[in-house]
C-alpha cells in the first residue's frame, strides 16, 4: 500500500542514502545527472568537476535531488528534495567535505583522485539547501 511520509521520515531516508539524482535546468531544458552525496545538517553535499552541470547550477540555482531505496519492486521509497544550489569555497569547509566523501566512499573516482593529488582548485564542492521534502513509499 503507497504511504506518505512524514518529513522527518523524508530526511531519515536523506541520511541513510549515498546515491541520488540531481534535476536542474540547462538551456536545452531539464537536466538528471546520478550522483553520490553526503547529508549533512539539513543540506545535501556534492562535488564534482566543472561542466554542463555546474554551468547549469550556476545559471539557474534552484534545483531538486531526488532518492530511491529499493528493496524489492513491492517494497521500496523515493524521497525528493527541493532546494538552492550553493558553491562551499571556504577552504575549512572543502577540506571537512574532501575528508568526508574519502571516508564514505573509499574507492577514488577521478575527482577524488584530481582532490587527493592536490588539484582540489578544480573540484567544484557545493550543497544543496532544502527548502522542502515529500517522500512515499510501498510497504
Amino acid at each position: 500500500m503507497l504511504k506518505r511520509f512524514s518529513e522527518e521520515e523524508a530526511l531519515t531516508l536523506l541520511q541513510e542514502g549515498s546515491f541520488g539524482h540531481l534535476g536542474c535546468l540547462t538551456d536545452k531544458g531539464p537536466y538528471v545527472v546520478p550522483l553520490n552525496y553526503i547529508f549533512f545538517e539539513g543540506s545535501i553535499y556534492i562535488h564534482s568537476l566543472q561542466g554542463a552541470k555546474i554551468a547549469a547550477l550556476r545559471k539557474h540555482p534552484t534545483v531538486c535531488f531526488q532518492v530511491d531505496k529499493l528493496v524489492s519492486e513491492y517494497q521500496w521509497s523515493s524521497v525528493i528534495a527541493y532546494g538552492c544550489y550553493e558553491e562551499i569555497t571556504n577552504p575549512d569547509e572543502r577540506y571537512w567535505f574532501m575528508r568526508r566523501i574519502l571516508v564514505r566512499f573509499p574507492h577514488l573516482t577521478p575527482v577524488e583522485s584530481i582532490a587527493a593529488e592536490g588539484e582540489q582548485s578544480k573540484v567544484v564542492i557545493f550543497r544543496i539547501h532544502i527548502d522542502s521534502v515529500s517522500a512515499v513509499g510501498e510497504d
